[in-house]
């Protein structure tokens, strides 16, 4: 299945699911009258509307690219990301408000042992449909599957905390336990929302994803080929599932265009082994000048001016500069 039309029908699965555990949760506040079981509802309605703008952010995204939108239409993911890390926040926001305004109230709790096994069941399902989230959308290279996640897994940890201080209340009767706990939950939601915004809006700005570049720097080191003698002016961008890789490849003056076309397919060939199929690559080809003899490994030429002195090692430094016409 293509990677595009998969993160659509897991979200489509996932948003189905929010409906279905946001019911749940709202049966447990009918069975128990517990204000921190509301909370946690009222967390669910942020994923409920998360789920659905998912859903028509990969539905935008799974779209061909056209003539109005040459790189596709990826980049509706991060817009999808950066609202939902934003309903995060609000969820966040809006538990801290509701707990404020219940610390002096004593919400006497009912049937806790079935509001309590309704919610515990909604935090393993939310937990691990966020696993498969996460690991389909680092697989289809997914920000907004990943934002969904992200989320899901998030009120996970809120409802846990949430059923630790209903069982503390029971076990002490300090019902302030109740709101200590659902404020330092709430924390920790408003931090995990500002870092999906902060990663879309990355992914907006085409802000360099540096472990993504760490990890190509790696396999073309290890895999360098005699012909390529440099590498530079190397650039990585997300379009959602897509990633565009441009770079200016050094090889020897002399080879004809058949010959420089093969050493671009033997790098593209590396690359789409090693990170995928979601990869649109474009490579300019540079002649080498004087200067690069002293950073040539190839023994074999005949058109040699100079010794080589080192053998470039790429790094992150070095590698994305424009060195084409530097010594």
């Amino acid at each position: 299945m293509e990677p595009a039309k998969q993160n659509y029908r897991v979200q489509l699965w996932i948003t189905i699911l929010g409906v279905l555990l946001f019911l749940a949760k709202i049966v447990a506040y009918q069975f128990t009258h517990s204000l921190a079981i509301l909370t946690d509802a009222l967390e669910s309605v942020v994923n409920v509307l998360a789920g659905f703008i998912g859903l028509y952010s990969l539905y935008v995204a799974a779209k061909p690219r056209d003539a109005d939108h040459p790189y596709g239409h990826g980049k509706a993911e991060f817009v999808s990301a950066a609202i939902e890390g934003g309903l995060i926040v609000a969820a966040g926001i809006m538990i801290i408000y509701e707990t404020v305004l219940n610390l002096v109230q004593q919400s006497p709790l009912q049937q806790l042992d079935t509001g309590l096994w309704l919610v515990g069941i909604t935090a393993i399902v939310n937990f691990a449909a966020g696993m498969l989230c996460i690991r389909i959308g680092k697989k289809n290279k997914s920000l907004a599957l990943q934002a969904s996640g992200k989320h899901l897994q998030t009120d996970t940890y809120s409802t846990i905390g949430i059923i630790a201080g209903i069982v503390l209340i029971i076990f002490t009767k300090l019902y302030w336990l109740d709101k200590l706990i659902a404020l330092g939950m709430s924390v920790f939601v408003i931090y995990n929302g500002y870092r999906i915004i902060r990663s879309s809006l990355a992914g907006i700005m085409d802000e360099a994803d540096m472990q993504l570049l760490k990890a190509f720097i790696k396999v073309l080191n290890e895999n360098r080929r005699v012909n390529w003698i440099d590498l530079h002016n190397l650039r990585v961008i997300k379009y959602g599932a897509l990633l565009h890789v441009d770079c200016h490849l050094t090889v020897p003056w002399y080879l004809n265009v058949h010959e420089a076309h093969r050493e671009i397919d033997q790098l593209a060939d590396l690359i789409k082994n090693r990170f995928g199929n979601s990869i649109e690559l474009f490579v300019h080809t540079d002649g080498c000048l004087p200067f690069s003899c002293s950073i040539c490994t190839k023994t074999d030429c005949d058109k040699r001016e100079q010794p080589m002195k080192e053998k470039l090692e790429w790094t992150m430094e070095n590698i994305v500069s424009n060195r084409k016409h530097q010594a």
